[in-house]
């Protein structure tokens, strides 16, 4: 994960626990609270891993997931960053497993993903 903040430093200061603002990466990625949140992202891609037949059961809660990063400053730009740093991540964890063909099965769940968590931005509140 720390490559995401590589790729991206701007993120860092969206990653704020109890008002505490980090003052580099390493200090972010040893926090409880981000590892905390980590687990979280991971449980999310393991139910669309799970659900990947019938991803639209996952549309509402990926809708209000997406909802939630939009109250907290989070960009939908930002997601692109994130699945770079994933695919990062399983190309390491792999090696010569992460084929072609796996990138690509990744890529598109992971960007099912992100469709379902952008309707949360594309919605108007109410009375708009």
């Amino acid at each position: 994960m720390c490559w995401l903040f590589d790729l991206d430093p701007d993120l860092l200061p969206l990653f704020q626990y109890n008002c505490k603002q980090f003052a580099s990466p390493q200090e972010c990625l040893s926090a409880p609270e981000f590892l905390d949140h980590i687990r979280k992202v991971m449980l999310v891609i393991d139910a669309a891993v799970n659900q990947l037949e019938n991803l639209p059961c996952l549309e509402e809660y990926l809708y209000n997931l997406g909802k939630k990063h939009q109250a907290v400053g989070v960009k939908v730009e930002s997601f692109s960053t994130v699945g770079e740093s994933l695919l990062y991540m399983l190309e390491n964890c792999l090696g010569t497993a992460f084929c072609p063909d796996v990138r690509e099965a990744w890529t598109k769940l992971y960007d099912a993903v992100v469709k379902a968590m952008r309707h949360g931005w594309d919605t108007l509140p109410e009375g708009d």
